[in-house]
């Protein structure tokens, strides 16, 4: 069980600074200087930052996946019933699974994107996305070792 907290513990405090960083990015590029430079290294398209409730809504849909798989890998107190975190954590692991695959198959094949953007993707975001879904996965299947609700 100490594996599979500490899988939680990490995959979740990814996805929390993943969050962090989208809810900066609704009013900042940061850590890059401008908008065209952001739209170049993180969108691989257009010049300009995301529209700001695009950026927030991811921040809170990374930081509601954070809880989920730490309250799954009991790392955080549980709230509601353990099945609705469960399937939680199968849908975030789903969600970054499809990301990381997806990714890797159609940025710069498929979808045109910049070729810094096709780099990074393919070197750094795409290979993230599958870690964070196949910790996820872990943590999903194994749990806490709490009886079901």
């Amino acid at each position: 069980m100490r594996t599979v907290k500490a899988t939680g513990v990490a995959v979740s405090a990814a996805l929390a600074g993943v969050g962090a960083l989208h809810a900066v990015w609704a009013v900042a590029p940061w850590p890059l200087r401008t908008p065209e430079e952001f739209a170049d290294t993180l969108v691989g398209a257009g010049d300009e930052l995301p529209p700001a409730a695009a950026c927030l809504a991811v921040a809170g849909l990374l930081g509601t996946a954070a809880y989920l798989v730490a309250a799954e890998a009991g790392a955080l107190p549980p709230v509601g019933p353990r099945r609705l975190r469960r399937a939680g954590v199968r849908a975030v692991s789903g969600v970054m699974l499809a990301r990381g695959i997806g990714g890797l198959a159609l940025f710069g094949n498929v979808v045109e994107r910049s070729e810094r953007f096709t780099r990074l993707n393919t070197r750094y975001y795409s290979p993230l996305c599958l870690a964070l879904g196949a910790g996820a996965a872990v943590v999903a299947r194994a749990g806490a070792g709490e009886p079901s609700q």
